[in-house]
């Protein structure tokens, strides 16, 4: 087995070339398709949900096992993922780390993922529906 060199990408090009094929949202774009029964789906690390509370409804799923909880193949998903069609929105803190998450689930088959723009913190701007981080 050879290993082929590939020409290496920068983070920001790698970004604008997954965002091209993903119709990202914005905060009220995800708020209307969640009432519709989208999935949001939060990967923000323990710590910043801490601090700024969560999406009320949101799954949370951490980054590390999102591909596996998300799989509606996979001998560990979720509830929430009964198949290749659901609706999922990817919510990241800043908008960055869901895009990439929300092209690894469409290469899973969930051809119907993307992400958030602008991530929890645009969310939270807009004046969306947030948990008081202090009462949960």
């Amino acid at each position: 087995m050879s290993a082929e060199r590939v020409r290496p990408v920068g983070i920001d090009e790698l970004l604008a070339r997954v965002r091209s094929g993903l119709d990202r949202l914005s905060p009220r774009e995800a708020f209307a398709e969640a009432a519709g029964g989208a999935l949001l789906v939060d990967i923000r690390y323990a710590a910043l949900r801490d601090r700024d509370g969560l999406i009320p409804g949101a799954l949370v799923v951490e980054r590390n096992e999102l591909e596996w909880r998300l799989d509606p193949q996979g001998s560990h998903r979720a509830a929430e993922a009964t198949g290749h069609g659901v609706r999922v929105v990817v919510v990241c803190n800043e908008g960055y780390a869901s895009s990439l998450a929300a092209v690894s689930l469409r290469q899973l088959g969930l051809y119907r993922a993307t992400d958030l723009i602008g991530g929890f913190q645009a969310w939270r701007a807009e004046g969306l529906p947030v948990t008081d981080p202090a009462t949960g």
